[in-house]
């Protein structure tokens, strides 16, 4: 179900018309719809079906508290990639247990801190690595389980900057080095040697990427076993792509913007993955971040100005690069629509922010409908790595966080004063 959708003539949030939010709260404003986060993790837990299995969310995604929280409470577990994460999952309610400590660069007091705080493992980056956490755990008289991350040199068919599973990166043990640094890590007596992780990128829209990793995570651990060295754990990672276009519909929204039906379904990634991953007889872990929050988000803003000179016609909001950065850093695509439904009328414009940059866009040559000075618009799909990107930057203060729970509004994080620049 989708629960940010248009009724009648007003794009609504479950039961609220988010033109009276953005009246209220004022604009940019953030809005999550979080009967569409709980569903989307359901989703995620119920396509594992009777597996042995554990749904983490990446926290890198969106680590707001209300949310971090909202999914501690449906018994998720946490994927993390940094002591600030670890310490925001901890105190979301997210128990040890639960938690992997993921990231090619952890300091060595942030694997002190991991390990006094008992999480479930490490996934291991490098030999290095590996010789980091395992005089720490000496030190501390501990011994932690880990999972070495291996890097397939599959390719993920995503954006380069959010690829990460190929040789190339700076991501994960190579293939070619893996069989022998399993042996050496089984060989070292603070550690525990549980499992195998992976995790090719982001944004992921074919399903052929997943069932060669499956198909390789499958064969190492086979090859593993024969050398004596039993895992019991498999962490896939995540990265399952979600739909950006046409992601609601409207009679008067330009036409050619269909949604994007060739993009799987999250329930259909793991349905190609599960039969080869179960063959393993191992504990299934995956960190979905994306596929749970992003269709879950939007960012509305208030049109400034419309600007015209000879070639372009410019639609001026007051939402920048500073709120949402995948456009200017990815060339990312977002739909982007009226609140309210008031013209059939069309035209093709540039959606820029306030910014000094010339990066700071939204859409180039999009056609939208006839907007004026004050309307205000929804930037689609926008609940994963939006907020969490954002900055300060020309002086700007951080926009608020709205969470809709069906006709119920609450504040989940204020928006910045010009004090709290200070």
């Amino acid at each position: 179900m989708n629960y940010i959708t248009y009724k009648e003539n007003a794009l609504t949030c479950e039961d609220i018309p988010l033109k009276e939010l953005a009246e209220e709260y004022g604009t940019p404003l953030y809005v999550y719809s979080k009967n569409q986060i709980t569903e989307n993790y359901r989703s995620l837990r119920g396509a594992l079906g009777e597996t042995n299995h554990l749904v983490c969310y990446a926290l890198k995604a969106n680590a707001n508290h209300s949310i971090l929280k909202l999914l501690a409470a449906e018994g998720a577990g946490a994927d993390v990639v940094s002591v600030g994460e670890l310490h925001l999952a901890l105190k979301a309610g997210f128990t040890q247990d639960k938690i992997v400590f993921a990231g090619v660069g952890k300091r060595e007091d942030e694997i002190e801190y991991a390990l006094k705080q008992n999480i479930f493992s490490f996934n291991v980056e490098s030999v290095a690595e590996l010789h980091t956490i395992s005089r720490a755990a000496l030190r501390m008289g501990k011994k932690t389980r880990i999972a070495l991350r291996i890097n397939p040199d599959i390719d993920a068919q995503s954006h380069p900057y959010i690829t990460t599973g190929l040789q190339s990166t700076k991501f994960g043990i190579e293939a070619s080095k893996a069989f022998e640094v399993f042996q050496y890590a089984a060989s070292l007596s603070s550690l525990e040697l549980v499992g195998i992780h992976t995790h090719i990128g982001s944004q992921i829209t074919k399903v052929e990427p997943f069932v060669a990793t499956a198909n390789y995570v499958v064969g190492l651990i086979e090859k593993l076993r024969s050398a004596g060295i039993n895992l019991t754990h498999i962490d896939f990672g995540g990265g399952f792509g979600v739909p950006y276009a046409g992601v609601v519909s409207h009679e008067a929204l330009p036409q050619g913007e269909e949604a994007d039906m060739s993009v799987p379904s999250p329930a259909e990634f793991l349905a190609a993955v599960l039969p080869i991953l179960q063959s393993a007889d191992c504990s299934i872990w995956i960190e979905p971040g994306r596929s749970i929050i992003a269709n879950a988000g939007v960012l509305i803003t208030r049109v400034i100005s419309v600007k015209e000179n000879s070639t372009k016609k410019f639609v001026i909001i007051d939402s920048g690069m500073n709120d949402l950065l995948r456009p200017s850093l990815y060339q990312a695509y977002h739909q982007i629509v009226p609140l309210s439904i008031d013209t059939y009328e069309q035209e093709k414009v540039d959606i820029v922010g306030p910014i000094c940059e010339s990066s700071d866009f939204f859409a180039h040559d999009r056609m939208l409908a006839k907007t004026n000075a004050g309307d205000y618009l929804a930037v689609l799909t926008t609940g994963a790595y939006g907020f969490v990107l954002s900055s300060n930057y020309n002086g700007r203060p951080r926009p608020a966080e709205i969470l809709v729970n069906r006709d119920r509004v609450r504040i989940i994080r204020p928006r910045q004063t010009l004090e709290d620049l200070v």
